[in-house]
């Protein structure tokens, strides 16, 4: 079954382009045109939508504060792609710290958002049937058959994002991974030049990780990447 799109941007041009051309790449996508809208058709009781694709740039509700709401408001865990101007570097990574899992630069290839989203989606799935078993380092726990994260049995509230890397981080516990790996294993896309995603999303892990306790076990590499350490290391 064609898994359902939300398409949420004020151009309902580029709504047309994008829903036509994924549509006829096995999506279901439907499009709203405002924040508002948005917010009163995940309120409608429609199935859950598998990704989001959100514009930054939008009259009335920016895209800013619909992420917000929707991550923090409504709980929202579905993966989230912002759409942004190329030139908008404080807005993505501002999207990025407020919950976002990746973002693209408009004018949007359709063929490449339509690569961007099976990526995610390819993520959800294998991560049901690979890795079942409970990895646990610090009191940080990861059941990534429940994509269920913890900290000392507290909930952990990652984002999609946020669990594919730290997930990536204790399965190769001690290893110095770097941004290009964690891009690309984490994001299922390649790393670019100037591209600070991973550097957010470690940013809001090491952040959540501190609220429970568990402090400086993610370690900036200078030149090479991110390491989480090894105990007594």
């Amino acid at each position: 079954m064609n898994k359902p799109i939300l398409l949420v941007d004020d151009d309902t041009e580029l709504c047309t382009l994008l829903s036509e051309y994924l549509t006829g790449e096995g999506f279901a996508p439907a499009a709203v045109h405002s924040g508002e809208q948005a917010l009163e058709w995940l309120a409608q009781g429609a199935p859950p939508v598998s990704a989001i694709v959100l514009d930054i740039m939008m009259p009335g509700m920016s895209g800013l504060e619909l992420l917000q709401v929707l991550r923090q408001g409504k709980g929202i865990t579905a993966p989230i792609i912002m759409l942004t101007g190329r030139g908008d570097d404080i807005d993505r990574i501002v999207g990025l710290e407020m919950g976002a899992d990746d973002y693209m630069g408009k004018p949007c290839n359709p063929r490449e958002l339509a690569a961007r989203l099976r990526a995610i989606m390819r993520r959800s799935d294998t991560q049901a049937v690979i890795n079942t078993v409970p990895i646990s380092l610090y009191g940080i726990s990861l059941d990534a058959s429940a994509l269920v994260a913890t900290c000392h049995g507290q909930p952990l509230n990652l984002t999609g994002a946020e669990f594919n890397v730290l997930h990536c981080f204790l399965v190769d516990a001690g290893t110095v991974l770097s941004k290009a790996q964690l891009t690309q294993q984490a994001l299922g896309r390649d790393y670019t030049q100037y591209d600070r995603s991973i550097d957010v999303h470690v940013s809001r892990i090491r952040h959540k990780l501190a609220q429970c306790g568990v402090l400086d076990v993610i370690r900036a590499v200078r030149g090479q990447g991110y390491q989480l350490v090894m105990p007594d290391t």
